[in-house]
Formats: C-alpha cells, structure tokens, sequence
C-alpha cells in the first residue's frame, strides 16, 4: 500500500500531510490481546528542483496521519517540491507540487 500524501507549497512554506496508520508496536489488539506490530514511516525526504532541502528519519512516536510543515529561504513561485516517504514495511510513496 503506498504512501498518500498532499502538499502545498508557497510563500516560503511546505506542508505534508500524509496518511498512514502509524502503529508503534507496543499497542495491544482489544480482541485478541495480541501485540498490534510495528508500522511507521521512517524516512521523508523533500527536495526543491531536485536538490535535497530536508531528510527525516522518524521513529514509532509518530502519529496516525502524519503532518509536516517548515519554512524554505529561497523557494520562489514555480519551483518543483518533491515529496517521498517510506515506511518500515517497505511502503513509499512520493508526490510533486508546484510552488505558488
């Protein structure tokens, strides 16, 4: 299953949001007492025309539905944001935006 994510670029801002279960492994099944396993994104990379402007390595503490936000110097109308995600279990996903 891939990675959904939206993004919105401009005015020196990116916003992700990205839709993912994010289980951190320790939550136990409330029928089956069973542990839930382990599934998060770990990696997010955002590149601007091609060159890498942010990389995060994430853990089991994030979120269910993940949403990132930071401020770029230089990013001008028209530029290219490059999104990718991956998970632990090996599901990416990877999106592109125009800069307003």
């Amino acid at each position: 299953m891939a990675i959904a994510m939206r993004v919105r670029a401009g005015s020196g801002e990116i916003k992700v949001l990205m839709t993912h279960p994010s289980e951190n492994g320790l939550r136990k099944d409330a029928k089956s007492g069973q542990l839930i396993p382990a599934h998060f994104v770990k990696n997010v990379v955002v590149a601007i025309n091609g060159k890498n402007v942010m990389t995060g390595h994430w853990g089991g503490g994030i979120s269910k539905d993940p949403y990132l936000a930071f401020k770029v110097k230089g990013m001008k109308a028209g530029d290219k944001v490059t999104v990718s995600a991956e998970d632990n279990t090996g599901d990416k996903g990877s999106v592109d935006a125009t800069a307003s």
